[in-house]
This record gives structure tokens, sequence and C-alpha cells, in this order.
């Protein structure tokens, strides 16, 4: 049932383009495995072996931690609503900070988000997808606001205080990179 590719070819990319939430998994040689759910129109296929997302402020920064560490990367996809699929895209990944020339390269990607973290800029190495068969149906309302209204709440020196506080290392106590600028 899975086949894999070598590349997101235009069927996966469309796929891709309809999800509204996907999943992000790392991990250190060591340690916590992480597993985030992202969404809020924060992914794009840059080519076909190339992808980026935009990582909002959180409640942790895992995902830079283990970058700085590990840089392997698994994002997952899975359909709610239609066809039943699955889409994986295994890679190496890297973090760029709102401080990096990378991020200004990229940030015109994404939409303007006060509390706008990093942007993880992934090479996929393989694609995989299987059946999906056994995900729910589930039907998508809207996207929650909760965490815009937040971080427009705090404004942008109240996420770099939060950031300082709160996102400058792992759980397991392994720096992220980020800094208060």
């Amino acid at each position: 049932m899975a086949k894999q590719f070598e590349t997101i070819n235009s069927e996966l990319e469309e796929f891709i383009s309809q999800q509204k939430i996907f999943f992000v998994g790392t991990a250190m040689e060591q340690g916590k495995v992480n597993l985030s759910p992202k969404g809020m129109d924060s992914f794009r296929v840059l080519s076909p072996s190339r992808v980026m997302w935009l990582n909002l402020t959180g409640s942790g920064n895992e995902t830079a931690a283990h970058l700085l560490n590990n840089n392997r990367m698994t994002i997952m996809f899975c359909s709610f609503e239609a066809k039943p699929l699955i889409l994986r895209l295994y890679g190496r990944a890297k973090a760029y900070h709102p401080s990096s020339k990378e991020w200004d390269e990229h940030i015109s990607l994404f939409f303007t988000q006060t509390g706008s973290r990093q942007l993880i800029d992934m090479e996929v190495e393989m694609v995989q997808t299987s059946c999906g068969f056994a995900v729910p149906f589930m039907e998508y309302k809207a996207e929650r606001d909760t965490l815009k209204n937040w971080a427009d709440k705090k404004g942008e020196d109240g996420i770099k205080d939060y950031w300082a506080a709160k996102n400058t290392a792992s759980l397991d106590g392994v720096k992220t990179g980020i800094v208060r600028d």
C-alpha cells in the first residue's frame, strides 16, 4: 500500500496545499521525541525537494533545539475529509531565526504574524504515501485565532521576553538558538 518517491510530484503538492494541518517530528540521539501539530497556512513547497514552514511562538521550542543537534525531520500530512491518504516527507532541516539573512530572504513567502519565531527549511530526501484507511473523517470548521490574539496582545517586545523565559532551551535543557534581539 505504501509508495515511495524521491521528490514531491505535482499531485502530492496539490494534496499538501489542501491540508489544514501537518505534523512535525524531530528527535536528538538522546532525550524526548517531539511531535507537533502545525497549521495556519504556514507551509510552502519551494521545489520538488525543498519545503519551508513558518514556526510560530509556542509553549516550547523543541524543533529548533533538535535541529541544532540532529537535523533529521519528518513531516506528515493526512487527509481527514476526502480521499484517504497519509503523506510523509523525510529529510534534513535547519532553522532560520529573525536575525539571519535567510529569514530576510524567505519571510515574504508567509503571512505577517506577531510571534513568528523561525523559518524551518527542509531538504526532502524521501517522500512516502500510505493508505490512510483508518484515519477518521473530520470536518474542518475554521482556524483558531487564539495564538494570533495571544501574540498580538503581547506585542513584539512581549514575545521576545517570552522567548527569553520559555523558548531558549528544550525540555531536555538543550539550547534552541533563539535570542532576544
